[in-house]
């Protein structure tokens, strides 16, 4: 029993909802195309997981949700996949990959076969067992991943209001949990080993402004432990939380962010992996020329630091997607991905935009007692990673954009004191054009012997090459 298309996605993530879109907008044929998802609905933006659809008052729901409407485009609803005649295989798990026969088989036995596969299998979380912890499966011990793990999350926190929750992780998923179980006026406690939230990105004055906000909305920050056991009452419900460093603190639920590893077992032995995920090239192409990989599970090329990299986050998941497909379907015209590192947060009336890396000295500016402050970094006499709280869309565009030029620095201190200046200048500073000069009749560029130099070397090479044909013909007669 089996099924076979030219295109197949695997997984139903962010990436598959915007490669589909991609798919049709480059005029892929009905029937061509089919997504295989673990999970039981077409494919949706995660990050409304851990924001929208956690709020207490008009929460996030599906269909609201399904992708692309992360990024202003079409909502993809299961209706829009029919009309556009593309398979969903939802609630299917694929068990094995043979990408030498271009088959995957899934776990009720069927075997689907591709021409060409786009690996968005993403990431799981990480569990507390992993870790030597037992206590994943009580009921009011909760992941957020996906849809299921969002729906749990949202029946314990409603049972708990007024209580006490337990978040475990400083990350991205512990600090928006956080935030969202304030708002369902329940007391949290987050404990995490490192030093301060947020560890991979902020620096520690950054850290401190936002534990400071939390701490205003009643949050309670324990550092340096880590959870070691869990108490339970008779029906194997979490009633407390033990750290090691002894202490023990009272739970009614408990959110566990600690967290991910990308999904990348099906091709292991069969695909080159590197840094955690699938390695590919500038084309988002795997070391097996009929496979891609886009997304979490990806390891690609970052050309801006001339280095590869595996990201985390959703607008490389969409970025990524779309370029794989432009470079399945035209592969002459896309070109090498070429992605400057973007990750955002929002939480409380809190927003934050970060670009590029984080990798060298790290000058701060504006003001940390106030809405809007930034920092920059600066590694060689050039700016490689800006970040900016409380901006406007114009200020967050600038530093994005003095960040993707690379802006050279020459004096730290100058730079902290101009602050948001120094990227709204270097961002407006036009890029250098080749001078022109006028003619009575036109606009003629300065060098135009060049060009002509270029056309007589392309009649050259045309001339030399038909002589040499003419002359192999000759040879073969003789």
């Amino acid at each position: 029993m089996g099924r076979a298309f030219v295109y197949v996605i695997l997984g139903g993530g962010v990436a598959a909802g915007y490669a589909a879109l991609e798919f049709t907008k480059r005029g892929v044929s009905h029937g061509e195309l089919c997504i295989i998802s673990e999970e039981p609905v077409a494919p949706y933006e995660r990050p409304a997981l851990s924001k929208g659809f956690l709020l207490p008052e008009s929460p996030a729901r599906l269909p609201s949700f399904h992708t692309c409407v992360g990024a202003n485009e079409e909502r993809l609803t299961p209706k829009w996949y029919k009309e556009h005649g593309i398979e969903l295989v939802l609630g299917t798990r694929v068990k094995s990959a043979d990408v030498r026969r271009k088959t995957l088989l899934t776990a009720t036995g069927e075997t689907i076969s591709y021409k060409i596969l786009i690996i968005a299998t993403g990431a799981r979380a990480l569990k507390l067992e992993e870790f030597g912890v037992s206590g994943s499966e009580a009921e009011n011990v909760c992941y957020l991943r996906d849809l299921a793990d969002a729906n749990s999350l949202v029946n314990v926190m409603q049972s708990c209001a007024g209580g006490n929750a337990v978040v475990i992780g400083g990350g991205y998923i512990g600090m928006e949990c956080a935030a969202s179980l304030v708002i369902n006026k329940i007391n949290v406690t987050m404990v995490f080993p490192e030093a301060h939230c947020m560890a991979r990105l902020f620096t520690p004055k950054i850290a401190s402004y936002y534990e400071d906000y939390y701490q205003s909305k009643g949050v309670k920050f324990i550092k340096g432990t880590v959870l070691s056991s869990f108490e339970f009452d008779s029906s194997g419900k979490v009633t407390a939380v033990n750290l090691r460093d002894g202490s023990q603190l009272p739970a009614d639920m408990v959110v566990v962010g600690i967290g991910i590893r990308p999904n990348t077992s099906l091709f292991e032995g069969q695909l080159t992996l590197e840094k955690g995920g699938i390695k590919v090239n500038g084309k988002l192409q795997t070391s097996n020329n009929s496979v891609y990989a886009v997304g979490d599970v990806a390891t690609f090329p970052v050309k801006l630091f001339g280095e590869t990299r595996r990201l985390e986050h959703v607008d490389s998941v969409r970025k990524s997607a779309k370029h794989a497909v432009a470079a399945i379907l035209e592969p002459e015209k896309a070109g090498e991905f070429d992605y400057l590192p973007f990750f955002y947060s929002r939480v409380f009336a809190l927003s934050w935009q970060f670009f590029g890396d984080n990798a060298g000295e790290v000058v701060h500016f504006g003001d940390y007692s106030g809405s809007t402050f930034g920092a920059y970094w600066i590694s060689k006499g050039h700016l490689v990673g800006s970040f900016l709280e409380g901006g406007t869309k114009e200020e967050y565009e600038a530093i994005a954009n003095a960040t993707r030029l690379q802006a050279a620095v020459e004096d730290l201190a100058e730079v902290g004191r101009q602050g948001l200046k120094f990227a709204l200048t270097v961002s407006k500073t036009p890029l250098p054009t080749p001078p022109i000069e006028v003619s009575s009749s036109s606009l003629v560029l300065e060098r135009p012997v060049y060009a002509w130099h270029a056309t007589a070397g392309v009649v050259l090479a045309a001339s030399v090459a038909g002589f040499a044909y003419w002359y192999g013909r000759r040879r073969r007669r003789w």
